[in-house]
């Protein structure tokens, strides 16, 4: 089989949760073990770090991966979804695995692919554990793709883990309050293995302590140790100026984050958090924690957040889709000067829609639109529930031929957005 023979083949033998949501679920580590066991268990031959949370895990997957490149490590990161390319789930120093290692790791293990039936998340967390093992890495970061405790993932003993927060998302399968996402989050949190809590939050805060206690891990919240001021006068550029305040040492660090978003700041708080607990393995100086920071899309290819795409119109996407990271993104795009705002929306079908159409602006003008994936949200549909919320607009069938037309009813001074779904942002970067 040829690249694009192997891809069809994978997506047609196994079931993958961003194509079919619920359906592909697996809440049991059987298949990811007994991959782990065929492949001579990869992942045992160079550190990893874990990185788990509803909102901001991928952002801070790619700058910590970022920071240990420009330290002089070869840095593997695992991350998911892809929005291109497959290969996007997999790099080495920014560098996506080549086409041809993933025909020959298919070719290689057709068989017990196909006995295990394995999800597809199960198998590309296999092929990337492998592929690690194989560039000999000396660190690879590892994002959680669901949850954590069952997580496909969640074989590694990291050097450290990373809970960034908990938030509305996958509560059908995770549980239906913030206490029970926490504990199933909570269960990346390993022995004696330091953990990095992101965000303090009543409902959870006590979760999170009682299993680092349980487990003789060290716990840092970053929010009760830094403070992060993002410069409001460039919030129109894709690049922001922070200060970083360490209420510990009474450090204060400045530098400019390549990722433009409001809600960086969160996640800038997390990985200098990060970073400080990463001293005692790796060799890192302040220089490469700015510069990684600085040049993580450079780095790592990082897409989608807050991406600026281009000018006059001014036209952004960001993959924000649950209530928490959405509220972020249009409290951003209400304070952005414009003349007027168009919303090119989409939704997954399970996406529960009474929590994040209220967050939308009124007096925007919505493109009702769907990704060309099996979960989308049909745009008739959507349109049906956005007029219950006071949003009014046209359907298109598809992103581009709504990008197209908002192109043509916006002047210069506008602003045109594109959101609701990691897959209808996947069309335009």
């Amino acid at each position: 089989m040829n690249y694009e023979e192997t891809l069809k083949y994978l997506f047609a033998q196994l079931p993958a949760y961003h194509r079919l949501g619920k359906a592909a679920y697996k809440d049991n580590l059987d298949n990811t073990i007994a991959l782990d066991n065929h492949l001579g268990n990869p992942h045992l031959n160079y550190r990893t770090i874990h990185i788990a949370g509803t909102n901001g895990k991928g952002s801070v997957s790619h700058m910590i991966a970022s920071v240990l490149q420009e330290a002089g490590y070869l840095t593997g990161l695992y991350t998911s979804p892809h929005l291109k390319d497959f290969r996007e789930r997999i790099k080495v120093n920014g560098e996506m695995i080549p086409e041809d290692e993933v025909v020959k790791f298919v070719e290689k293990n057709r068989n017990i692919i196909e006995s295990l039936e394995p999800s597809f998340f199960e198998m590309t967390v296999a092929m990337a554990f492998k592929y690690f093992e194989k560039r000999r890495v000396d660190v690879a970061v590892i994002e959680v793709g669901l949850g954590g405790r069952l997580d496909s993932t969640n074989i590694i003993n990291p050097v450290l883990s990373v809970i960034t927060n908990i938030g509305h998302d996958h509560m059908d399968l995770l549980g239906n309050t913030f206490a029970m996402v926490a504990s199933e989050k909570a269960g990346i949190i390993k022995k004696s293995v330091p953990v990095v809590i992101s965000e303090t939050h009543p409902e959870t805060e006590e979760i999170f302590i009682s299993k680092a206690t349980a487990t003789g891990s060290f716990i840092s919240f970053s929010d009760k140790r830094f403070s992060c001021t993002l410069e409001e006068s460039d919030i129109m550029k894709g690049e922001r100026k922070y200060m970083i305040v360490d209420h510990k040492t009474n450090s204060e660090y400045e530098g400019i984050t390549a990722l433009g978003g409001d809600y960086q700041g969160k996640n800038l708080k997390a990985v200098f958090d990060a970073v400080d607990n990463l001293h005692g393995v790796f060799r890192i100086t302040e220089d490469n924690i700015k510069n990684g920071i600085r040049n993580v899309i450079k780095n790592t290819g990082l897409m989608g957040r807050w991406q600026i795409l281009s000018y006059n119109p001014l036209i952004i996407c960001d993959t924000g889709h649950n209530k928490e990271g959405l509220e972020y993104v249009t409290d951003q795009l209400r304070r952005v000067q414009k003349t007027r705002l168009h919303i090119i929306l989409g939704f997954v079908k399970d996406k529960d829609l009474k929590l994040v159409l209220p967050l939308f602006p009124k007096e925007a003008t919505y493109y009702f639109t769907k990704a060309p994936i099996p979960r989308a949200l049909d745009e008739i549909l959507l349109k049906e529930n956005a007029e219950k919320f006071g949003l009014s607009g046209e359907c298109y069938p598809d992103v581009k031929t709504a990008l197209t037309a908002a192109r043509k009813n916006a002047v210069e001074s506008d602003i045109i957005f594109i959101g609701g779904s990691t897959f209808v942002v996947a069309e335009v970067v």
